[in-house]
């Protein structure tokens, strides 16, 4: 028996996709804002750590 049957025995089930797509959609535009938002000055600190520009290697 394929998984899909034991789905459709569910209650409910056809909230779970919705419920899902708005979470994911309300994480992608909150982390689109902070980006936007971000103090540029740490922006830059963050870009700096995997690799510091103090010579030495």
């Amino acid at each position: 028996m394929k998984f899909i049957h034991y789905l459709e025995k569910i209650t409910g089930v056809g909230i779970f996709p919705l419920t899902s797509l708005t979470i994911f959609f309300v994480f992608f535009i909150a982390m689109a804002v902070w980006t936007l938002k971000a103090d540029k000055r740490y922006i830059s600190a963050l870009k700096q750590i995997p690799f510091p520009e103090d010579g030495n290697q």
